[in-house]
């Protein structure tokens, strides 16, 4: 990776692509500090902690990089966005229409889709920017009214439209990364917002905690991160590499075809997803308890906590289910099967059409399963690290080293990819 760096910051063209990448990065993280008007930061801070830490603003506070407990202007960062792209690709397969634009419109219908998400990260963005004030409102009596130094309609429209606006900026900053940086611009701003937690949520409980008073759990804990990240790299590389022949055929005087390749299932073809969506669902009984101010009580202690065994195994069969269900949404067996045998291919030992379908289904399946136990396995771990570690709060999780190390892989690939098509020699050259 350091090699891929090097040689790409030696070529002019991609120096300024890595150049502009960092400078958007930079603008975001400035962005990142500047408190919304008429919110005390610091009642926010405390509050957030005392009461929402376990609940599904954890996942959105870990996802804007600790902005959201801090109330800034990019409080928001890109859920919103990354909200409406999953409606409008859940609308694209249930509305005809929107499919037809998606598959036949080109690159007209791509920007109307683009336009569309937009539209909707807007109003997303407008929603969830009401419901922070509407918290905020909430809490704010409980605190002896410290959250907010002024009241009325005028700072209420003041914060939601601020909030609003922070989440525009933020999707159109993530579109110049797409356009002119390196790699996909929301990717890359997540990464930047878990990078930027990583020397308060780990290497400072390991500093104050753990390495004076019990050094082998920081040795252990950095070798089992270690651990985790080549795990997450060897899952996120592997593929079920199916074998598929083609047909010879005659064409006048050419024979075409007659060649083998093989069809790639990645292992993990959902990505973070199921993650996400399973913590979200997970953690929405918690969510509700903790406005209600029912954090006191049985259930909430012993099922809703994120630190409960029952917790952890509603969790895990959430994130198995999410898997099945993006892997079914991403991969059609049909249509694979249908265009295998308009270019003349089959896959050695079942005949063309429903066998292969039904074939290629039953790979999906298995390659998903062991995808989905996957996933589970890195999203469960540090909550049993948090229980088996009592003493000490760690404010890391499964999505956010799945997010790293996947987003490291893209950029990294991406850099090679651009390199080499610098590079290519052409056919007049020896």
């Amino acid at each position: 990776m350091l090699t891929t760096l090097r040689n790409a910051w030696r070529i002019p063209e991609l120096r300024r692509k890595i150049l502009f990448t960092l400078l958007i990065i930079l603008l975001y993280r400035i962005g990142n500090v500047i408190p919304v008007p008429f919110v005390n930061v610091e009642s926010m801070s405390q509050m957030f902690e005392q009461q929402l830490s376990g609940t599904i603003l954890g996942l959105f506070n870990m996802m804007s990089g600790n902005a959201f407990s801090m109330a800034t202007i990019f409080a928001l960062s890109i859920q919103p966005y990354i909200n409406a792209s999953i409606i409008i690709q859940l609308l694209t397969i249930a509305i005809p229409a929107l499919e037809r634009l998606s598959k036949e419109g080109g690159e007209e219908g791509k920007k109307k889709i683009n336009k569309i998400t937009r539209i909707t990260t807007v109003a997303l963005g407008l929603l969830m920017g009401f419901a922070y004030y509407v918290m905020l409102t909430n809490y704010n009596g409980a605190y002896n009214n410290l959250l907010l130094t002024e009241t009325g309609v005028l700072p209420a429209i003041v914060i939601i439209l601020t909030f609003t606006a922070g989440s525009t900026l933020v999707m159109w900053l993530g579109e110049q990364i797409t356009e002119h940086g390196i790699g996909n611009g929301i990717s890359m701003i997540l990464f930047a917002n878990i990078i930027a937690r990583i020397p308060g949520g780990i290497i400072a409980p390991i500093w104050n905690d753990l390495l004076w008073s019990k050094w082998y759990w920081a040795l252990a804990l950095v070798v089992g991160m270690l651990a985790i990240i080549v795990f997450i790299i060897y899952v996120s590389q592997a593929e079920r590499r199916i074998p598929v022949q083609y047909a010879k055929r005659v064409v006048g005087r050419k024979v075409y075809g007659g060649q083998n390749t093989h069809l790639p299932i990645k292992v993990n073809m959902s990505g973070v997803m199921p993650i996400i969506f399973a913590q979200s669902i997970a953690s929405f009984p918690a969510t509700i308890c903790a406005f209600g101010g029912w954090t006191s009580n049985w259930a909430y202690r012993n099922i809703f906590d994120n630190k409960s065994a029952i917790y952890a195994v509603i969790y895990l069969l959430l994130i198995i289910g999410f898997s099945y269900f993006y892997a079914t949404i991403q991969y059609n067996p049909v249509e694979v099967a249908n265009n295998l045998k308009k270019n003349g291919g089959f896959i050695p030992g079942f005949r063309p059409g429903r066998p292969t379908s039904d074939f290629i289904r039953k790979v999906i399946n298995k390659v998903t399963l062991f995808g989905a136990i996957y996933l589970g396995i890195v999203a469960v771990i540090p909550i049993v690290l948090g229980v088996v570690m009592k003493d000490t709060q760690f404010s890391f999780g499964g999505t956010s080293v799945i997010i790293v190390v996947s987003v490291a892989l893209e950029t990294v690939t991406a850099i090679e990819a651009q390199m080499m098509m610098r590079n290519y020699s052409g056919f007049l050259e020896k």
